[in-house]
């Protein structure tokens, strides 16, 4: 066990005047730039997960849902366009008109929901946020310590 304290005592005096060389500082400068890219590719990673976590969570209702919403709609939609057949009855163009009217009415709700949809989803976004805060800032410490040590 006394051997295994004294390799240690010896490896850290080894470290002690090798970072007094330039190789020796190249080395801990080295080694430190690793430490820190793997702390930041870990937090990235763990940021990411939790989105695709979320994620994977709510895909199956949302496909779920969707499916039923789509059913309700043509049902729906069949239904409005057989009230407004009726509406306009006497001409021969009936059908037409209440195909275009529920087609136009579509589009406007639905060019409306991708607006809103597209905006929510600009304004929160998928970008791994705290991980490039996280990274400005120690580009910033790193600006800082450049030049301090020059």
């Amino acid at each position: 066990m006394s051997s295994n304290i004294h390799y240690i005592n010896e490896n850290e005096r080894e470290r002690a005047t090798d970072t007094r060389t330039l190789a020796g500082t190249m080395n801990a400068a080295k080694e430190e730039f690793k430490q820190f890219a793997e702390t930041r590719l870990a937090m990235l990673q763990a940021e990411m997960k939790e989105k695709t976590t979320a994620i994977k969570a709510s895909l199956p209702m949302l496909v779920i849902g969707g499916a039923i919403a789509l059913m309700s709609l043509m049902v729906l939609t069949a239904a409005l366009i057989c009230v407004l057949w009726t509406v306009f009855t006497p001409s021969p163009y009936a059908p037409f008109l209440a195909c275009v009217i529920v087609g136009v009415a579509y589009a406007l709700f639905g060019f409306g929901a991708l607006f809103m949809g597209y905006s929510r989803l600009t304004e929160k976004g998928l970008v791994p946020e705290r991980t490039i805060k996280v990274l400005k800032e120690d580009k910033i410490w790193l600006q800082n310590e450049a030049r301090t040590q020059l």
